[in-house]
């Protein structure tokens, strides 16, 4: 049984490798990085010996310094967004492969999450897709709506304060439970893993049925206005379609946001993973009532998620209490996230 694995030792480790770094940067010079950058041994022994949560925080960095002065410049802050389903996996594999450096042998846990997220991020990139978000004009309709109200300057403001730093900051966040596994020294799955893994697949085939069901409805909604000349009053007297929005059918008659449900879920899901680590270093004797053994501090990640997703659905149901008279009635008979059956069994249509 090896040492456990707290808060303070995670960070007795990074702060040597911080101490070290900026020790060698006070005599580093220009030429000196010219000459390094053009031998690949230096950089790989570089990125072997750096502490992986180290190297992974200067990408997160660096990005979200690309993301905010992207943003700005084309007045599009859905920059972040573009990035979300693509960021989580190559941190995943980053860690994966720094791990495999150090210990030259594969870590299944970190091999297992990897291919997990891997599968979520190709399926949620062709989702994004296939909605327009990679498009020039691709923006969140929500940013949008809030640098009307607010104006260009607190937007800009806004920007570089919340929407990249904290956007960017939470993806990485978000999957340091994979870092706490790579200061492991056991690496065989146990059943925490598997539970894991099998409530990750099975949420990420609820978002992906819940998501399939919101394209069809709105590819299908924007058909049929389009066939009748925006004129909304030759469109069927009862439905979702007249009402505007999908409510009365497939998993949307049980959440009002059931892909958000799913997706937050699976984070916790990968938070699981940190538990797996703290119940392998606990040994064959494990005290299920002690709270150590499901608290860890990568639990911030998946905690800082579900409150954005608080915050950013409050805001996409205020614009669409807006937009669509019935929509308060739908706030009132089925549950915001958590799928349950709905308190009335009918919506009357305005």
């Amino acid at each position: 049984m090896s040492a456990p694995l707290t808060w303070e030792s995670a960070k007795a480790g990074f702060q040597l490798n911080v101490d070290y770094i900026f020790k060698n940067l006070k005599n580093y010079t220009f030429e000196q990085l010219k000459v390094d950058l053009q031998n690949p041994k230096f950089i790989l022994q570089y990125y072997k010996s750096t502490d992986a949560l180290i190297f992974a925080s200067i990408i997160m960095v660096a990005l979200v310094v690309i993301h905010c002065v992207m943003g700005e410049l084309t007045r599009d802050y859905s920059q972040v967004d573009r990035a979300w389903s693509i960021l989580p996996p190559m941190y995943a594999w980053h860690f994966a492969f720094h791990d495999y450096l150090n210990r030259s042998s594969f870590n299944p846990r970190l091999i297992l999450a990897a291919i997990l997220l891997s599968i979520w991020g190709t399926r949620l990139t062709y989702n994004f897709a296939r909605k327009g978000g990679y498009k020039f004009d691709g923006r969140d309709y929500r940013f949008v709506y809030i640098q009307e109200k607010i104006g260009n300057l607190c937007m800009a403001l806004l920007n570089f304060v919340f929407i990249g730093p904290m956007q960017d900051t939470l993806l990485l966040l978000m999957c340091t439970p994979l870092y706490l596994a790579t200061l492991s020294q056991d690496t065989s799955l146990n059943r925490i893993d598997i539970l894991a893994s099998v409530l990750f697949l099975t949420l990420l085939l609820v978002e992906v049925i819940a998501d399939d069901q919101q394209f069809m409805f709105q590819t299908r909604k924007y058909t049929l206005l389009e066939f009748v000349n925006n004129d909304k009053s030759r469109l069927p007297e009862e439905g979702d379609y007249k009402r505007g929005f999908l409510c009365s059918s497939g998993l949307w008659q049980y959440s009002r946001h059931p892909n958000f449900f799913a997706e937050i879920s699976m984070w916790w899901t990968i938070y699981l993973f940190s538990v797996a680590v703290n119940v392998q270093q606990k040994g064959t004797v494990v005290n299920w009532m002690d709270p150590k053994i499901y608290l860890n501090w990568t639990v911030v990640g998946a905690f800082f998620l579900t409150l954005l997703f608080q915050g950013s659905t409050w805001l996409t149901e205020y614009i669409s209490s807006e937009k669509y008279p019935d929509y308060k009635a739908y706030q009132q008979s089925v549950n915001r996230f958590i799928p349950w059956f709905p308190r009335q069994q009918k919506m009357k249509t305005a």
